[in-house]
């Protein structure tokens, strides 16, 4: 049963009324902190009897008083402003290091309404110093990085856990019925996992969950912590203190009985919501009391909160875009139907195009008395039956059911093969449908124990018992289809108003279509006629301006077929994407390894990565292949010299290229122009409206070429490299696969990038962030490679590296310090490897480990 709080007066619990605990109306504080109650004049209307242990003051010393005889003028001046901060019903401010009492020691305080009255609970203050938005902000930026849904939930529940030191954080979800499942999971290793197990609506009941809603953080410090009675426990009108907001509320013995029955020490929630309903909660367990700083719970309240909001972002992106998907197929379904009428019965047809937006297991499409069926269907007969009842229930609207024999019960008859199904009405009158069938689920449900919980006479008395133990077993949801989600019958709908649109208008649509086809037709085929007549017009002029500047026939056919060449590289690189806009760098590597093959790294080429338009590169592919043949033939390319490209985009957006010869013979300018000249000294301010500027220099050629902007398409983030000689070793999945690898990091941050690195190179890893946590997993799990951050805070990983030297494992070095960390004697051949560092980095550094333990 969940978290709740002693039980109210006069209430008992029993296996009638387990439910409806006043799991709010407490009576009861976790002795951790204490409790005052103020009236709206601030005199003292209740005091937990803790008091005198914190303050000095018991409860008799304080009710009935004006708090301002009791605690510091400061204090109480710091209270009421905060208090004036409050905004909703449910609002709750929190004050560090406040000193109540003169010269006293400092609390951190938390402050909220309770009806009437100011509710104060007060702790020891930590000597925590975490600055909280800056931790959240990190734990934030990365969990926005975390690709996909189950990426997202598991890399929540592991900052949660690193937040707090919690042995155990699970993310659980709950069900439309109030049972749940945990979906993700982090904790320490040796410890069994939860992950995948399912838990009834009983351990969590209905009052609970609204308590969640309001109070969206809770901790239970130490189960086995004597609960503190608040003095009185009912106010002069016979009224208890309402603790629904309260951060020291006790728990219900019934929640205790059921944590102590776990195993577990401590447990702290945090409440997941989204859109206004409890979506779940971070469930967190600790098998020794624990209870984390006020500022680790203020931060860890802050993350839940923006982890609320962006998965509800990540839900609504989801849905949008399955939603859009399905619109796309809604648009290709009109658009069949409108040409082809007898589409509609065809079930095969409809069952392929619905499918691959709502998944089913079969189809049934009743038109005008005909039935066509296609997959797990039910036979014709039961098929008009299911008709006629939809006559009766589906009103013209999309209807839905998952349990079928609940509204037909000759359906039982076929369960096996039709549970659920989604109907969709294709006409006004109620006798056309196109109906989508899945079959009887038979789900594995892997319930944590037996959900039929059997009475016994606890301390509590005859009631519903905590399970004893979280054995897994099976049930088998019988009669039952997983139900279609919302999102899908939003897109059902979409499809029967796309498909009666159809029926109504099938003529004009087929005619506009087969009218849209045509003009289609006609556009492509003048497209066609256009680009082959630019095609041969560039060849005849290829053609006659080689044959001016030819010598011989060989030197004609050569160069010409040069040319050409350069301009079939380019309309291949265009093309390769569907005539999209194109890198200059593949375009420069690709005419450079015609010419030097391996030797290529004699053209070097430094620049952003630029988009050209395909006319662009079109222009540049000839006025580069030029400019390489001239460098091959006289210049540096021509000896052993070499040429250096450097671009770079300026602050209009235009594309700037220097080209640099050096290291080949002395040049000289030519005595006359020839083709390739003209082509690089005019093409690009003729086809461009660029510049282009040629300098003859005698230790070699030197040219300046600018790109006007309207030409470039893009400038990403990523920089081109200039060394394309030397070997890079890369970071693949199967490097590390079957290996077991353990990284000791005390940064949280760079221990979750450290995890994900060595996981996308294929290795098992377990992370500690102190060299005991490190003994313990070498203990636990056999280990085949380490990663040692050297300093890890207070102590440095050495311990652990002479362990792992001693059981032959191999490891290396990871630390900030760079080449300024001095090891001792013995690990001085260890591999090092500089923070921060990437997967590549890892591969590299951990490919020589492998081979030598091979």
């Amino acid at each position: 049963m969940a978290d709740g709080g002693g039980t109210g007066a006069d209430f008992a619990v029993n296996l009638t009324n387990c439910d409806r605990e006043p799991i709010h109306v407490l009576g009861t504080v976790q002795p951790f902190g204490f409790l005052i109650a103020l009236t709206a004049d601030w005199l003292v209307s209740r005091v937990s009897a803790n008091s005198a242990a914190f303050i000095g003051l018991s409860p008799d010393d304080m009710l009935g008083k004006p708090v301002s005889d009791l605690l510091d003028a400061d204090a109480i001046h710091a209270l009421r402003n905060r208090i004036t901060l409050l905004r909703g019903a449910d609002s709750v401010e929190r004050i560090f290091s406040l000193p109540l009492m003169s010269g006293g020691a400092p609390f951190d305080v938390a402050v909220h309404f309770s009806g009437p009255l100011v509710v104060i609970e007060a702790e020891p203050a930590s000597a925590d110093e975490m600055e909280a938005s800056s931790t959240v902000r990190s734990m934030v930026a990365r969990l926005a990085q975390a690709d996909g849904m189950t990426a997202f939930l598991r890399d929540g529940a592991r900052q949660v856990r690193a937040l707090t030191g919690f042995d155990r954080v699970m993310v659980y979800r709950f069900a439309d019925g109030g049972d749940g499942e945990v979906l993700a999971e982090a904790l320490r290793p040796g410890i069994d996992s939860f992950f995948g197990l399912h838990y009834p609506a009983s351990d969590i009941p209905v009052q609970a969950r609204a308590l969640y809603l309001r109070n969206i953080f809770r901790v239970i410090a130490d189960v086995h912590a004597q609960p503190v009675p608040i003095v009185p426990t009912l106010d002069p009108t016979g009224a208890a203190l309402d603790m629904s907001l309260c951060l020291t509320r006790a728990v219900s013995p019934i929640h205790i009985e059921y944590l102590r029955n776990m195993g577990v020490g401590a447990s702290l929630s945090i409440s997941i919501i989204v859109e206004g309903r409890l979506w779940g909660l971070f469930a967190c367990h600790h098998y020794a009391p624990r209870l984390p700083t006020f500022a680790q719970r203020s931060a860890a309240e802050l993350f839940g909160q923006i982890f609320s909001m962006m998965l509800e972002s990540r839900e609504r992106a989801e849905t949008a875009d399955y939603e859009g998907k399905a619109r796309q197929v809604a648009d290709r379904l009109m658009s069949a139907v409108a040409q082809d009428h007898d589409l509609l019965s065809n079930a095969r047809w409809l069952g392929d195009i619905i499918f691959d937006t709502i998944p089913a297991d079969g189809v049934g499409v009743y038109i005008d008395g005909q039935i066509s069926l296609s997959g797990l269907t039910p036979d014709e007969a039961a098929f008009a039956g299911i008709i006629s009842m939809l006559n009766r229930v589906a009103a013209s609207q999309v209807y839905t059911t998952d349990a079928l024999g609940r509204v037909l019960p000759e359906a039982t008859a076929y369960a096996d093969r039709v549970s659920g199904l989604l109907a969709i009405p294709l006409s006004r009158r109620p006798r056309d449908y196109v109906v989508l069938f899945r079959a009887e689920q038979l789900r594995a449900v892997r319930w944590a124990g037996n959900q039929d919980k059997h009475i016994e006479y606890g301390p509590n008395g005859p009631r519903l018992t905590p399970r004893k133990s979280f054995e897994e077993w099976s049930e088998l949801v019988k009669g039952t289809a997983l139900p279609f989600a919302p999102a899908q019958l939003r897109v059902a709908e979409a499809l029967r108003t796309a498909l009666l649109e159809v029926v109504l208008r099938l003529s004009d649509s087929a005619d506009a279509e087969r009218q849209r086809a045509h003009e289609k037709q006609e556009l492509l085929i003048a497209e066609l006629n256009h680009r082959v007549r630019n095609i041969l017009a560039l060849i005849r002029g290829l053609l006659s301006q080689t044959r001016s500047s030819a010598v011989s026939v060989e030197d004609f056919i050569g160069t010409l077929e040069s040319r050409i060449h350069a301009l079939a590289r380019a309309h291949d690189q265009i093309t390769a994407d569907r005539w999209s806009p194109a890198r200059l760098y593949d375009l420069i590597e690709v005419e450079a390894g015609v010419y030097l093959g391996e030797r290529r790294d004699r053209v070097r080429l430094s620049g952003p990565n630029v988009l050209l338009t395909p006319g662009c590169f079109t222009v540049m592919a000839l006025v580069i292949h030029e400019m390489l043949t001239n460098a091959a033939k006289y210049g540096a390319l021509s000896d052993n010299g070499t040429v250096t490209i450097d671009w770079r985009v300026d602050q209009d957006g235009s594309l700037l290229i220097d080209w640099r010869e050096s290291g080949g013979p002395a040049v000289v300018a030519p005595t006359r122009r020839g083709f390739g000249s003209t082509v690089i000294e005019r093409s690009i301010p003729y086809d461009l409206d660029g510049r282009a500027e040629i300098h003859y220099r005698l230790a070699g050629l030197e040219a300046h070429f600018c790109i006007p902007s309207t030409h470039v398409v893009s400038v990403l983030p990523d920089v081109v490299g200039t060394d394309r000689s030397r070997p890079v070793i890369a970071a693949t999945p199967a490097l590390l696969k079957g290996r077991h690898v353990l990284l000791v990091e005390d940064n949280m941050i760079i221990a979750m990038d450290g995890e994900d690195a060595l996981r996308d190179l294929g290795a098992d890893v377990t992370t500690a962030a102190t060299t005991a946590r490190a003994r313990e997993a070498l203990h636990q799990h056999p280990v085949d490679l380490a990663v040692l951050d050297f300093n890890l805070g207070a102590e440095t990983s050495m311990p652990v590296a002479d362990l792992l030297a001693d059981q032959g494992i191999p490891f290396l070095f990871a630390t900030g310090y760079g080449d300024g960390l001095e090891l001792p004697d013995r690990f001085a051949d260890v591999t090092l490897v500089k923070k921060p560092y990437s997967g590549a980095t890892l591969a590299q550094a951990m490919t020589p480990l492998i081979e030598d333990a091979a």
